[in-house]
């Protein structure tokens, strides 16, 4: 009898200084099978010694003191060229443009549908969409 290895679920890191924020988009992405992490701002996982272990960043753009844009451009620096997707609820003139410099693969404006986002990580991380 042979065992079926099954592949390592994407390690996705959710980067948003709202608690219910967190706790929801960490629920909607553990339903489908994937590895979650939580941090409450740019700076907590950038001072995680496994953040180079992610698979994708979901990262709020505005949060006090350190911006999502700050932290693309920091794991960037740092050599590390995960897919990142930015969010925010405040789009101001020329947030997307931003977004897609810093090299963002989705730019979603909140409120977003909860498959908008499915969809965004899915691709970017090359899993295949209902593949959960």
């Amino acid at each position: 009898m042979s065992a079926t290895i099954k592949p390592r679920a994407p390690i996705i890191a959710i980067v948003d200084d709202d608690a219910s924020v967190r706790m929801a988009l960490g629920r909607l992405l553990r339903a489908i099978d994937l590895e979650v992490r939580l941090y409450d701002g740019g700076q907590a996982l950038l001072n995680d010694a496994d953040a180079n272990a992610l698979d994708c960043i979901v990262t709020d753009v505005r949060m006090p003191g350190f911006s999502g844009f700050d932290l693309c451009m920091s794991l960037r620096k740092r050599g590390l060229a995960m897919p990142i997707v930015l969010m925010t609820a405040y789009v101001q003139e020329g947030y997307a443009e931003r977004a897609r410099e810093a090299g963002a693969a989705c730019f979603l404006q909140k409120p977003f549908a909860d498959t908008e986002l499915i969809a965004c990580i899915e691709r970017a991380v090359g899993r295949p969409s209902g593949a959960h």
